[in-house]
Order: C-alpha cells, then sequence, then structure tokens
C-alpha cells in the first residue's frame, strides 16, 4: 500500500464525503428541510463519517487513527439507522433508500477493512517517532 500523506487521498474519506453530499441534497430538497431535528441527526451523522476518519488520521498514530475509523464506522451504523426514518416518513423512495442503504453498509464495511489491516501493522504513527 502505497503511503498516504493526507485523509483527502483516503478512498474512505471520499466516499463519506460523497455520500455526505448526498444526504446534504437530500435535506435541501425533500420534506425533510421541514423536519429540522431528523435532518440535523442524518447531516451530523453522515458528517461524522468523514470528520472522524480526517481527525483519525491527522493525530498522526496508529492507535488513535484505529479509535477514530471505529467512531467513523458507527456514525456510519448511525446515519443508515437514520435512513430506514427518511423512508418510512416518505423523504426518500424506496430505490434511494436502498442505494445509500447499500452505499452506508459498504462505506462501514471499507472502514473495518481499513481497521483490521492497521491492526496488523507495526507502525505506531510519525508522532511516536
Amino acid at each position: 500500500m502505497a503511503t498516504i500523506k493526507r485523509f483527502e487521498d483516503l478512498e474512505i474519506w471520499k466516499e463519506a464525503r460523497r455520500l455526505t453530499t448526498q444526504i446534504h441534497k437530500i435535506s435541501n430538497e425533500t420534506g425533510l428541510k421541514s423536519d429540522f431535528r431528523l435532518r440535523n441527526q442524518i447531516k451530523a451523522s453522515s458528517g461524522s463519517v468523514m470528520d472522524n476518519i480526517a481527525e483519525g488520521f491527522e493525530r498522526n498514530g496508529n492507535l488513535e487513527f484505529r479509535q477514530f475509523l471505529s467512531i467513523a464506522k458507527g456514525s456510519a451504523g448511525e446515519a443508515r439507522s437514520q435512513l430506514y426514518r427518511l423512508f418510512d416518513y416518505g423523504y426518500i423512495k424506496e430505490e434511494e433508500f436502498n442505494s445509500l442503504k447499500t452505499d452506508f453498509e459498504n462505506l462501514s464495511g471499507k472502514i473495518n477493512n481499513f481497521i483490521i489491516y492497521l491492526n496488523n501493522k507495526d507502525f505506531k504513527g510519525t508522532k511516536f517517532r
């Protein structure tokens, strides 16, 4: 694996950013824009995925990065749960729900695989040099 020097180069961060943008679009273009609490919850949880990936990477420590990746994975699950409410309340159609649910499931799997990869590396991070 090539050395990644910026969190913006991580595929999991790019995917989280894409999904966050989709959630933002839904929150502005559907009835969700008037459901302030749910809108704010799903925007926060989806944004938390990309933010925790970035924060963990920037800490320059393998252990901390894995912890933040675990938090990001949890936030992806939270956003996925909130998608059910968007669907149940009629804010999104079944096709969009299924697509987003699958995308969040795939992202969670990629984050988990990255955690496993880091668990098998002896590298502790640049802050320990």
